[in-house]
């Protein structure tokens, strides 16, 4: 983005540190994103004023960094949002720190700083404590943590205008699907209000949260990731219901991802939308015609690219949408082809960040196990070719970032925090669940026993879990229960794979290509409950219901 401001800004490393420490003094570090209206806000404004920015230039080292291209900067500095204004020690431990400051606020903030650095020094420093407790309370998987989350939801649940909380209000995809099989009513209700409030009608994609409890007060940025998420949520509320209500949203989305987000000269999906200065989708239909489109982030990054090809995957699975089949198709082979080598993802096509210095991709473990779930959908749903990678994957994330029994979040290497271990809940849900599936693809145990005990290393705190981390208890509930299997002996796009594709829920597996089983049948199971096998999908059907019943 252009810079409007007068800070001197350093680029996030080692030598920012270097330059405070060697000047004894503090460093500002601003974490931004492109599609952050008050972060542009506050560089027009906050920054852009002479003396304050004279002020930064002459008693901190001031570093700007994009929470996106930098990821494990942002989960150990992120204030709650952004902009986060956070000032370092030179050891990268943290003084204090606040979101968006206006000029008052800021003139505030740094003499009080300053003062705090002149009396203790880099004594002020704390380090934030995910990084000081690095083993979480680990406890058995039980059917509780089902109904804990569960009890989460329905008490959280908003009667009047739908959805989980009060303000800010956000989609939660994770808690909308989790609901789809355990409250249909409830989570049926919250679709309705996030499609309601949160689809833009005129260009489709959903806006990324509400301010307010009734979905007032929009923020207009569009995200890649959450829209992803969403295609993938709306697609199962579809094959649930069968009703386009729920499968129209996911259309007009699918539509927004493969042209406004689409980024034609990397054969893959942009990174975000921002609402532009202007904020056209403010705007009435007949304005916004003529209204300047607002700034697209065409950075491509592997985690969100992942999530649009499984929801992709998932839309055309039970619609047969040739636009979602084509984009996903393109999008997986610039992930495979352009940024993964040897099971390890890179975070960006860009070449310059979280790279080791040698310029080999850092391991992230959001992004492997992104990257490992779209790959098990695209196996299930378009080429089981595809599972060659999704064990290089899965294998490299298991052999670098595995330690006990759960995951860091990346090697403990770089400036600042870096170099102190992570082990964030939501990303080691995401490869428990992405593991789960492909021991089943692969009939490989291993991968099951590694799920199960990162599952259970968390356990001791799940009844303690938002509805934010709903995932965690459908992914424990299905490694209890044991996810029904469909088994295909027919290559993807049969007709019995297609019925296979919208049997039953969301959480089943499908595997197509199957080499126990002679081509043109198909059978269910889940654990010791095998059906016997049908050669139509009106026999599978009736076969799926004997083993759900």
């Amino acid at each position: 983005m252009n810079d409007p401001t007068r800070v001197e800004w350093r680029e996030w490393g080692q030598e920012a540190f270097d330059e405070a420490a060697e000047a004894d003094m503090p460093v500002l570090l601003s974490l931004t994103a492109t599609w952050c209206d008050h972060c542009h806000e506050m560089d027009r404004t906050t920054y852009a004023e002479p003396r304050i920015a004279a002020n930064i230039n002459d008693s901190f080292v001031p570093v700007r960094v994009d929470a996106d291209r930098h990821p494990r900067v942002r989960d150990r500095y992120n204030m709650g949002g952004f902009p986060s204004t956070v000032f370092l020690a030179p050891d990268g431990s943290v003084l204090t720190g606040a979101g968006y400051l206006g000029t008052d606020g800021m003139r505030q903030v740094l003499d009080s700083v300053r003062t705090m650095w002149d009396t203790k020094g880099s004594g002020a420093g704390r380090i934030p404590r995910p990084l000081r407790e690095d083993s979480p309370p680990a406890g058995e998987l039980t059917a509780d943590v089902e109904a804990a989350m569960l009890g989460q939801l329905t008490e959280t649940y908003d009667e009047v205008a739908g959805g989980w909380g009060d303000s800010p209000k956000f989609p939660l995809p994770d808690a909308l699907e989790f609901a789809l099989k355990r409250d249909r009513e409830m989570a049926l209700r919250s679709f309705d209000a996030v499609s309601a409030n949160l689809l833009d009608e005129y260009d489709g994609g959903f806006y990324r949260f509400a301010s307010e409890s009734n979905w007032s007060g929009l923020h207009h940025e569009k995200l890649l990731d959450s829209n992803g998420a969403l295609v993938r949520a709306f697609a199962n509320a579809y094959l649930h219901t069968g009703k386009d209500v729920y499968r129209e949203p996911a259309e007009r989305t699918v539509e927004y991802l493969t042209t406004t987000l689409w980024n034609d000269d990397a054969d893959a999906f942009g990174n975000s939308q921002a609402p532009g200065e202007d904020d056209a989708h403010t705007l009435d239909a007949t304005d916004r015609a003529s209204a300047a489109e607002p700034p697209v982030d065409k950075g491509v990054f592997a985690g969100p690219n992942a999530l649009a090809i499984e929801g992709l995957c998932t839309y055309y699975a039970y619609t047969d949408d040739e636009r979602a089949r084509r984009y996903a198709e393109r999008a997986l082979e610039t992930l495979q082809e352009d940024l993964l080598t040897n099971g390890i993802v890179a975070h960006t096509l860009e070449g310059s960040t979280e790279r080791e210095q040698n310029g080999e991709p850092i391991p992230l473990l959001l992004n492997q196990a992104r990257t490992l779930a779209a790959l098990t959908t695209a196996a299930s749903t378009l080429e089981p070719a595809v599972l060659a990678d999704a064990t290089a994957v899965a294998d490299a994330t298991i052999e670098q970032l595995h330690d006990e029994d759960s995951f860091f979040d990346g090697p403990a290497v770089g400036a600042g925090l870096l170099d102190r271990p992570l082990r964030p809940l939501d990303a080691n849900v995401a490869i428990a669940d992405a593991l789960l599936e492909l021991s089943v693809l692969t009939e490989t145990q291993r991968y099951r026993d590694l799920a199960r005990k990162t599952l259970e290393a968390f356990a001791g705190a799940s009844d303690r879990f938002g509805v934010q981390i709903a995932g965690y208890a459908t992914t424990v509930s299905r490694l209890l229960e044991g996810p029904l299997v469909i088994t295909v002996g027919d290559e993807p796009g049969t007709d019995l794979h297609r019925a296979a594709l919208r049997l039953a829920d969301h959480e089943k597996v499908v595997v197509p290509a199957a080499d126990t089983l002679e081509a043109g049948t198909a059978r269910a199971e889940r654990g010791e409950f095998v059906s016997d096998r049908a050669e139509t999908p009106a026999e599978l059907s009736n076969r799926v219901q004997s083993i759900l019943e």
